[in-house]
C-alpha cells in the first residue's frame, strides 16, 4: 500500500506540472494581453504595468519565474486584483464553494445511492419506471433553469428562503439542491446499473433462496460491489463540486472561488487563470489517489500494486 501511494503521488506531481505547463503555455499563445481592456491606457503606462508583473520578459524566463514561484507555493499576484495574491484570494474564496460542494455532495450520496438500489429492486414496476423518468429528467435539466425555479417558487412566490448569499444556514437549501441535482440523478443511474448487474449474480441468488431481507441483500450483500462504479465518479465529482459553480454561484450572488476562475478568464488575469486551474487539477489527482485506496477498502478482492 506505501509503495503504491508514494507511487500515485510521484505520478500526480508529474501530472500537475505537466498541466501548470500546458495552461501557461496556452494562456500565452492566445492574442493580446491582460491590460488592453483597461480604460485610456496610453502606451507608456502599459508598457510600466508589463515591466511590474514581469510580462515584458521573454516567454521563456516568465514560465522559469513562474514554477519557481509555484514550488514555494506563490501563485503570483492578481493582475485586477491589485495589491491581492492568487493564493490569498483562493484561501478566502474556497471555503465558500468548499461549504457548499461538500453538502451537495452529501445530498448527492445520500439520495442518488438509495433511489439507484431501489430502482435496481423493482426493475419494471411503478416506482422503477417514475425513478427513471426523474433521473433523467435531472440529468436532462441545466443548473440555471433548476436555480432560476428553485428561486422563484420558494423566494419569489412563497417567501421561505433567502435567495442572495449564504448568510444564514436557510440560504444553503436552494443552492445546494440546485448544484446536487445533475449529481444526485446521474448516481442513482449509475448505481440502478451497476446494482442490476450484482443482483444476477450467483451469490446474490443464493442469498435469495436462503429468505435473505431486501434490507440485507442490498446493503451487506449487494452494496459492496455495486457501489464502485460510483466511487469512481466520487473523486472527480468532489473536486468539481468544492471548487465552485459558476452558474450557481453567479444567479444565488456566492462570493465563491467559480467566479474568480471565470473572472479570470473574461478579464485576461493570467496568474488567477493559472493559480486556479492548478489548485482544481491538483484537488482532481488527490481525490482520485483516495478513490483508489477506497478501492481497496471498499472491496477486499481489489489488490493495490
Amino acid at each position: 500500500m506505501a509503495k503504491y501511494i508514494i507511487k500515485r503521488i510521484i505520478t500526480a506531481i508529474i501530472t500537475a506540472f505537466l498541466v501548470a505547463t500546458l495552461t501557461f503555455c496556452i494562456m500565452n499563445l492566445v492574442p493580446g494581453g491582460p491590460f488592453l481592456a483597461e480604460k485610456a491606457v496610453t502606451p507608456q503606462a502599459q508598457a510600466a504595468m508589463e515591466a511590474k508583473y514581469g510580462l515584458d520578459k521573454p516567454l521563456s524566463q516568465q514560465y522559469i519565474t513562474y514554477m519557481s514561484g509555484l514550488v514555494h507555493g506563490d501563485f503570483g499576484l492578481s493582475l485586477k486584483k491589485r495589491g491581492r495574491t492568487v493564493a490569498q484570494i483562493i484561501t478566502t474564496k474556497f471555503p465558500v464553494s468548499g461549504r457548499l460542494g461538500g453538502l451537495a455532495f452529501l445530498v448527492a450520496v445520500i439520495i442518488g445511492v438509495p433511489l439507484g438500489s431501489i430502482a435496481a429492486f423493482n426493475k419494471g414496476k411503478l416506482i422503477d419506471n417514475i425513478l427513471v423518468v426523474l433521473s433523467t429528467a435531472g440529468i436532462a435539466i441545466p443548473s440555471f433553469l433548476s436555480s432560476t425555479l428553485l428561486m422563484y417558487v420558494f423566494s419569489t412566490k412563497l417567501g421561505w428562503l433567502p435567495s442572495l448569499g449564504l448568510k444564514t444556514a436557510s440560504s444553503y437549501i436552494m443552492p445546494v439542491i440546485a448544484l446536487a441535482l445533475y449529481p444526485t440523478f446521474y448516481i442513482a443511474r449509475l448505481m440502478r446499473s451497476s446494482m442490476l448487474d450484482v443482483i444476477g449474480q450467483d451469490y446474490m441468488r443464493t442469498a435469495r433462496a436462503k429468505g435473505v431481507s431486501t434490507f440485507m441483500m442490498i446493503f451487506k450483500h449487494a452494496m459492496r460491489n455495486a457501489i464502485l462504479p460510483v466511487v469512481t465518479y466520487a473523486g472527480p465529482l468532489i473536486a468539481s463540486l468544492m471548487t465552485g459553480s459558476f452558474i450557481i454561484e453567479k444567479i444565488f450572488n456566492i462570493p465563491g472561488l467559480g467566479s474568480e476562475f471565470v473572472g479570470g478568464i473574461t478579464s485576461r488575469d493570467y496568474p488567477m487563470i493559472m493559480g486556479t486551474t492548478i489548485f482544481l487539477a491538483v484537488f482532481v489527482i488527490f481525490m482520485n489517489v483516495i478513490v483508489d485506496i477506497v478501492y481497496a477498502l471498499v472491496d477486499p478482492r481489489i489488490k493495490l500494486k
